[in-house]
């Protein structure tokens, strides 16, 4: 298992390189791979004085994120395990788990 961080122009894009992972005529995965939207993430949380009044508003990245946790992808002829096709150009490396992780899996020690 691996798992990635990706960020794409727009939720149409993320959409697109998704379905190409494989859908069958109901629009259900024909992949094995668990993919969670989360859409345009918050960089920096509203604040609020004692009262509840906004100070200030949140502020969202532009960027559409995904993440995947890659299942059963196929080795390199080296052996090595790299993003499907037209997927790692979109891929971010952060530092720590950020906004979501799954089921509590490190994501330093399992991504590419």
């Amino acid at each position: 298992m691996k798992v990635s961080k990706y960020e794409f122009n727009s939720k149409e894009q993320a959409d697109s390189k998704i379905e190409g992972l494989g859908v069958n005529e109901e629009g259900f995965p024909t992949h094995n791979h668990s993919i969670v939207r989360l859409g345009n993430i918050v960089l920096s949380k509203a604040t609020y004085d004692e009262e509840g009044n906004e100070l200030t508003p949140a502020t969202y990245s532009d960027k559409y994120h995904v993440d995947v946790l890659w299942k059963d992808l196929e080795a390199n002829e080296d052996g090595s395990i790299d993003h499907p096709q037209d997927w790692k150009m979109h891929n971010v490396n952060i530092e720590g788990n950020g906004v979501h992780s799954f089921l509590g899996l490190d994501y330093n020690s399992h991504k590419f």
